[in-house]
């Protein structure tokens, strides 16, 4: 995400996902796509704001991709430190319903390189 963004409103991210607080925690409906897109992009953009860098790169697709944390930049071809995940899985993490150990430990989330363990920045709100 550009640099030349506003800075991400803490309030929006707790609306956004308070929304989906029932999907996420396995008794509601999913979110209309552009709902889920929005709260994706909102948390990670928060993430690369709390952890301004370009050494680890953190994708959830199908909606966005950050670079964060700092250390050694990345420029070309596949990063050295990646994190991947679905939707669902990155906003139960920032919401704090899973924790990083478990959702590595699980499967849902592949962390690779040395800068990968985001634990220490999750979860970015609670909704316990």
């Amino acid at each position: 995400m550009s640099g030349s963004r506003r800075a991400p409103n803490p309030a929006e991210l707790r609306r956004v996902v308070e929304s989906m607080s029932g999907w996420l925690s396995g008794e509601g409906d999913k979110p209309e796509r552009r709902e889920l897109a929005t709260a994706v992009r909102l948390s990670l953009h928060t993430l690369a704001t709390d952890a301004p860098g370009n050494s680890v790169e953190v994708r959830v697709p199908p909606f966005a991709a950050v670079q964060c944390v700092g250390g050694p930049r990345h420029s070309r071809g596949t990063p050295s430190n990646v994190v991947e995940t679905d939707p669902r899985t990155w906003l139960r993490l920032a919401a704090g319903l899973t924790d990083w150990q478990t959702a590595i430990a699980d499967g849902s989330v592949s962390a690779s390189g040395t800068r990968s363990d985001l634990s220490h920045l999750l979860p970015q709100l609670r909704l316990r």
